[in-house]
């Protein structure tokens, strides 16, 4: 039998879990997976940490609550091999507002203080403390940790978090906080064993997936980042707008009549690749189609990349280091190649042949910048906190 600890993301309609051996000194993977589609076709899969299929359920056209998804989670990690003990759950909570910048032992006073952040992050926190709630209410003697994904970015300079809005309104919490924290100390703490020079150096760092944001760090700490007071903002991302003039929102709700909600839906959920191309937000589909629309959206994309890339090194006065992480930046070399392209200017130099291969360095040794590629695991530093917290081994 192992003691685990469980990581949960939990979203709208899905839930992810990662179970880790809290005595194996690197945390070792026992399980991962997640059950989808909650509310229409509730399915339930698990993998080992090989990738090979040990678990699924399939609950058809059923609703399952939340409840009853994190009840089946933990009843599958009490049979699966021998049983495992639960020893503490670690949960990724995307807004810790002002006053959460480190991981955090969950009480129902944090849990209060956590709720009050909903009008930050009404897509994400809501459903990211659901289960927080059900664990206490089904174990509550098992330690909960909040990991938050704006905790990382507290390390930016003032200016960097600032509006130019008055203060009535700055005063209520509206500033840059920036997100993908968790992703990003991952990587900080990585590029510190892959490269000592670049993590002691200027980095920037672009975490490209579904959501996409880019960070500067100064010696592994946020100095700037493309995400500011929601994760809406920044890079065009899957189904997401990045920046946007605030002009156009005005657009929206006085000219064409759209409510809160229906913008609310535009930004979020029907704009970025999807929108522009017309096909998909996904890049794979986007990269493998010969429409118009699909390359114009990529071009937009690396373009927008290439914009910021620009800002962000002349917030780090200076480049030492791009590290390419997340979905597409692990996966898409032609995403990288075209970055790498655009970015010549500040002495990026892509060796072709290791871009291809996937890294982990693809610059060549000319190169004034050394780019990297290097996997993102959120899952893994959530643990991490969570055993630190917790003492959990």
């Amino acid at each position: 039998m192992a003691d685990v600890i469980l990581v949960l993301n939990a979203g709208s309609s899905s839930i992810k879990f990662s179970a880790f051996d809290a005595r194996s000194t690197d945390l070792t993977l026992v399980f991962r997976g997640q059950i989808e589609g909650l509310f229409s076709a509730p399915r339930f899969t698990a993998l080992d940490q090989d990738g090979k299929e040990i678990g699924v359920n399939d609950w058809g056209n059923g609703r399952l609550e939340h409840e009853d998804a994190v009840a089946h989670i933990g009843q599958f990690l009490r049979s699966h091999r021998e049983g495992n003990r639960l020893v503490a759950v670690g949960h990724r909570v995307v807004h810790g507002g002002q006053r959460f910048s480190r991981p955090v032992l969950v009480t129902p006073d944090v849990l209060d203080e956590l709720d009050k952040l909903a009008p930050l992050a009404p897509l994400h926190q809501p459903h990211n403390l659901k289960p927080i709630r059900v664990i206490a209410g089904q174990n509550p003697a098992v330690p909960q940790v909040a990991c938050f994904d704006t905790a990382f970015h507290a390390t930016q300079p003032e200016l960097a978090q600032a509006f130019a809005l008055p203060s009535s309104v700055t005063e209520r919490g509206v500033r840059r906080y920036g997100f993908h924290g968790l992703s990003y100390e991952y990587i900080a703490r990585t590029l510190a064993e892959v490269s000592p020079d670049a993590a002691r150096g200027r980095t920037v760092v672009a975490h490209l997936g579904n959501g996409a944001s880019m960070c500067a760090m100064s010696a592994g700490n946020s100095i700037a980042s493309t995400m500011g007071f929601t994760a809406v903002d920044g890079l065009p991302m899957g189904t997401r707008c990045g920046s946007l003039d605030p002009g156009v929102i005005l657009y929206l709700l006085d000219e064409l009549k759209m409510d809160t909600r229906g913008v609310e839906d535009l930004l979020y959920k029907r704009s970025g690749l999807l929108g522009v191309s017309g096909i998909s937000g996904d890049m794979r589909t986007l990269l493998g189609s010969a429409d118009a629309r699909a390359r114009f959206a990529v071009d937009l994309y690396t373009y927008r990349i290439g914009r910021e890339l620009g800002s962000l090194v002349a917030a780090l006065q200076g480049l030492d280091a791009l590290v390419f992480t997340a979905g597409i930046g692990e996966h898409a070399a032609e995403i990288r190649r075209r970055v790498g392209e655009e970015a010549r200017w500040c002495g990026i130099e892509i060796d072709s042949d290791a871009n291809e291969a996937g890294g982990p360095r693809i610059s060549t040794s000319s190169s004034k910048v050394a780019v990297w590629v290097i996997p993102t695991n959120e899952e893994l530093m959530i643990a991490r906190h969570t055993r630190e917290v917790t003492g959990a081994a």
